[in-house]
């Protein structure tokens, strides 16, 4: 996450302050203090909905998406929690004014948004919840930011809206109103790639869809991912899917699909050549590193590896790729990239076999790669496989800065399961 990206809200978010001395003369602190968390709440919805519309300059200010939708994801729990505080500590003050029918509208309106963004954001991180189920709600997270937006101009307060500060509040306003729109319009009228399946190919466990463009094609660098929607497939939301491809000139893609959940099942079983698809993206940040590198890809999670295999210069350093399989049969675009490292001479593939060697740990890394410490290590794999490395390579010398991976998540959870799990060892260690 880029760091300018969080000044520039903690800029946005400290921005009232600069008016509030003149504006908490002679009022009461604690209603002060509740007004400021709504217009705080307002603040960082607009930031999350100005995120969610995945426009270019996102990813410049915020970083690589699977970066910003983390952030998206906190400043939605956190607008959840200042609009919860801000309901609980009363905001009302003496001499603003009588109260209107418009007025009452806009409190009623206020206690509808706080209770509608309660569930939803609940839905959110309750990722036992169908991913369906949450996609479709998660679409209203914007009406109930309109609510919030017209609570706030029209309820009592002590600015008005003409003032600097309530001029500053409107520009926050509209700026969540326009992204709530842009990603709530019709598909077609949001910029995407016409692509069209030429080839559907079993690659092991997974399948490789290749494509052609049926129009100006994608432009992206090897290891981005990109977003594509499938016409017949029986859904019509888009899916993330890495591009395991290099780019070239004809702008043919390939994607690949591992029947991993129920998704991802019906999209590998379900395509075939002669669909129409729609592409949007690229997006992502992988594969930028520089240096000597170790790359670590396990099961599907080998497809940035292909491409960026594919583009890898003459010139470039020695990567030594770890590919963690089960057997070569379920392997996906082995015999490819067995034929990659025949023909460069800086790309050494190992295959790591479970069945045979066991699952790769940091330790036995470190004895397949004696200068392990001196390399950045990319990985793309499973999360529980992550997490194992990332906890366990800065005992072989690797900076965690040094390790990278995209958390390819579009909605992820706060880490309850994993914080229970932890109290629970914690307790039985204890006992014990």
């Amino acid at each position: 996450m880029r760091k300018i990206g969080l000044l520039v809200v903690a800029a946005a978010l400290a921005v009232p302050f600069v008016w509030w001395p003149s504006i908490a003369q002679g009022r009461d602190g604690v209603a002060l203090f509740s007004q400021y968390l709504g217009l705080g709440a307002l603040i960082a919805m607009a930031f999350s909905h100005l995120i969610a519309t995945r426009w270019p300059g996102v990813e410049m200010l915020f970083g690589p998406l699977d970066q910003s939708y983390r952030l998206h994801k906190w400043l939605g729990i956190g607008a959840m929690v200042a609009i919860l505080l801000h309901d609980t500590i009363d905001a009302e003050m003496r001499g603003l004014g009588r109260e209107t029918a418009l007025v009452e509208l806009a409190e009623t309106l206020g206690e509808i948004s706080l209770y509608g963004l309660l569930i939803l954001v609940v839905i959110t991180i309750a990722t036992f919840i169908p991913y369906h189920l949450w996609k479709w709600t998660h679409r209203f997270i914007g009406i109930f930011f309109v609510f919030g937006a017209f609570h706030y101009l029209f309820i009592l307060k002590p600015f008005n809206n003409g003032d600097p500060l309530g001029l500053y509040m409107l520009l926050v306003c509209v700026v969540g109103i326009v992204a709530y729109a842009w990603t709530s319009a019709p598909r077609g009228l949001r910029p995407s790639r016409s692509y069209e399946i030429i080839h559907v190919t079993q690659q092991g466990d997974a399948v490789a869809v290749d494509l052609a463009p049926k129009g100006r094609p994608l432009r992206h660098r090897a290891g981005q991912f990109a977003f594509f929607r499938f016409s017949g497939a029986g859904f019509s939301e888009p899916h993330p899917f890495t591009i395991s491809a290099a780019p070239n000139e004809t702008g043919d893609l390939r994607l690949t699909v591992a029947p991993l959940g129920d998704l991802t099942s019906h999209v590998a079983h379900s395509l075939k050549a002669g669909q129409a698809v729609q592409v949007d993206g690229p997006y992502g940040h992988f594969g930028r590193a520089k240096g000597h590198q170790v790359w670590i890809g396990a099961g599907v999670g080998v497809t940035p590896f292909v491409a960026l295999a594919q583009a890898l210069p003459a010139e470039a350093p020695p990567v030594t790729f770890i590919y963690c399989i089960r057997d070569r049969d379920n392997a996906a675009h082995l015999a490819e990239l067995e034929s990659l490292a025949a023909s460069k001479s800086n790309l050494d593939l190992v295959l790591w076999q479970s069945q045979t060697r066991g699952r790769l740990s940091a330790t036995t890394l470190a004895a397949e790669i004696p200068d392990l410490a001196t390399r950045k290590v990319l990985f793309c794999g499973p999360i529980e496989m992550r997490r194992s490395l990332a906890k366990d390579l800065p005992k072989q010398g690797v900076d965690q800065k040094n390790f990278l991976y995209e958390e390819f998540e579009i909605r992820t959870g706060i880490g309850l399961r994993r914080l229970v799990a932890w109290l629970w060892q914690s307790h039985l260690a204890k006992s014990a």
